[in-house]
């Protein structure tokens, strides 16, 4: 009798790892490791890139540059891998009642407030140099920050917002033609949006030789400028995720959570973009 009970236990759940990596995931999944794994890669292709400048060059010049992008690299795959597990696969196949939407929405929600505590420091680090005596000469040496390329960067991801709005609303109202045509917009524009932060980055390092080592604000400008240009990767790794499966017809009036946590994410990466631009480009312009 008892072995019975047991056999009917083990049919309805299993250990954690019995269907894990590389297909079925079951209970576990690797993608969060990975994810980390990548998150620390970028840490130490940071600090091994500081290592290589100076008088004393510990490592060579390409060492910390090079695990820094290898790390992005993992770190987008990890988040791929993670979010399609938890916001695809399983979900997709379990069911989409509200108390299950409610929960995914509630852990964005605490996704983002952890987001709003990591920018906070970041932001900290940046107004206590403002605050110091020799925020003067600091000033005096950056480069013309707030060119045109920011702007135009801005409108981007500003629009970017609205477009993902119409497409949400057009998939509230069953419109899957309007949704899928405002996504792919919204999409474009996050790419070009990263693709102009990486080319304002090559003017800034290779014709105004500013760099993460120039000064404190170099150090403050790249860090949250690139924690943010890492957010926007993430971001438009979700978009990509429901635009493919939108393409699939996986989503409608009834069923659109993952399409509600996505937006909530991209326009919060959008609003701490314009607290950055107030902050650091014109007030590095306002403090010259």
């Amino acid at each position: 009798m008892a072995t019975e009970t047991e056999d009917a236990h083990d049919e309805g759940h299993h250990l954690p790892a019995v269907e894990d990596w590389p297909r079925g995931f079951g209970e576990a999944s690797w993608w969060p490791f990975v994810t980390a794994l990548g998150g620390a890669g970028i840490y130490i292709g940071a600090a091994l890139y500081l290592m290589s400048v100076g008088e004393r060059n510990i490592v060579g010049p390409m060492v910390g540059p090079g695990v820094l992008v290898g790390s992005i690299g993992l770190f987008l795959v990890g988040i791929y891998g993670w979010m399609y597990h938890a916001f695809v696969t399983h979900f997709w196949e379990r069911g989409a009642d509200e108390h299950s939407a409610s929960k995914l929405r509630w852990g964005m929600i605490a996704f983002l407030g952890s987001e709003i505590a990591t920018f906070s420091a970041g932001f900290t680090y940046f107004f206590f140099i403002r605050s110091q005596n020799a925020w003067a000469e600091v000033a005096a040496d950056l480069p013309h920050l707030l060119g045109s390329l920011v702007i135009i960067n801005t409108t981007l991801l500003i629009v970017s917002s609205v477009t993902l709005h119409f497409a949400h609303g057009a998939i509230r109202r069953n419109d899957r033609k309007k949704f899928l045509g405002w996504l792919a917009v919204t999409l474009l524009l996050g790419v070009v949006f990263i693709g102009g932060q990486v080319y304002e980055y090559y003017e800034f390092i290779v014709h105004e030789e500013f760099t993460l080592t120039s000064g404190l604000f170099g150090s403050a400008f790249y860090g949250l400028t690139g924690l943010h240009g890492l957010h926007v990767s993430m971001g438009a790794v979700l978009l990509t995720i429901v635009f493919v499966r939108a393409l699939q017809g996986q989503y409608s009036a009834d069923r659109h959570v993952s399409v509600t946590t996505a937006s909530m994410y991209w326009h919060f990466v959008d609003a701490v973009w314009i607290f950055l631009v107030v902050a650091l480009y014109v007030g590095a312009e306002v403090g010259a």
